[in-house]
């Protein structure tokens, strides 16, 4: 247990570093339109492919795992 305590921060940093990485990689067409309700290419439907594919499922990997550290962080903690 001695040991989960002493890792868990730094895996935490490097979770969070690779869910920033992840997020701010992927390509956003959405301008200030798609930002308030509207469009500026229409109602075009974009289907995620390759790179972009693996980037959305890694952040939305990297989020939950990071939530999930946090809260064992906070159990951690509270037993302590």
């Amino acid at each position: 247990m001695n040991l989960v305590i002493q890792i868990l921060p730094y895996v935490q940093i490097i979770v969070s570093v690779v869910l920033v990485l992840a997020i701010l990689l992927q390509q956003s067409s959405a301008g200030v339109g798609g930002a308030l309700g509207g469009s500026e290419s229409g109602s075009f439907h974009h289907t995620r492919r390759g790179f972009e594919k693996f980037l959305f499922y890694l952040s939305i990997v990297c989020g939950i795992l990071f939530a999930l550290l946090a809260l064992l962080s906070i159990i951690i903690k509270a037993q302590s």
